[in-house]
């Protein structure tokens, strides 16, 4: 598994994924935290390409040898790609979660809304306040 870690240069929600902007376009997937409660990932069940995505509702799932999570989006979009990857080899989500881990690209529609994602620093005072909990 890769070690806990949470760029700078990414947008959390509070459900524990992430999204990269990259132009008109995002890269959304699960924080290394997510991956950890997880466990060994062996299945994802990607959205189709073309699916239109709600913020804050579930667009697929993973699997792992201890559960069945679902992924929610963190933003409004159309996905435009599926990571071929890690539909082939999930476990690519526990090693490399920011990386080769990626989920789906999406054309946002509402970019605005990352604005209401926290930064790094806000998702790791999030973290620590569950830990509290």
């Amino acid at each position: 598994m890769a070690d806990e870690v949470y760029p700078e240069d990414l947008r959390y929600h509070r459900e524990h994924d992430w999204v990269r902007l990259e132009g008109d376009e995002a890269v959304f997937g699960i924080t290394w935290f997510a991956q950890d409660a997880l466990g060994e990932v062996v299945f994802f069940e990607p959205p189709a390409v073309g699916a239109l995505l709600s913020a804050d509702t579930s667009y697929g799932e993973l699997e792992s040898v201890k559960a069945v999570s679902d992924i929610y989006a963190p933003a409004d979009g159309e996905v435009v790609a599926v990571n071929d990857g890690v539909v082939g080899s999930p476990e690519l989500v526990n090693s490399d979660p920011y990386g080769a881990g990626w989920l789906v690209r999406v054309r946002l529609t509402n970019p605005a809304r990352l604005d209401a994602l926290m930064d790094r620093d806000a998702y790791v005072a999030y973290l620590a306040g569950l830990d509290q909990a």
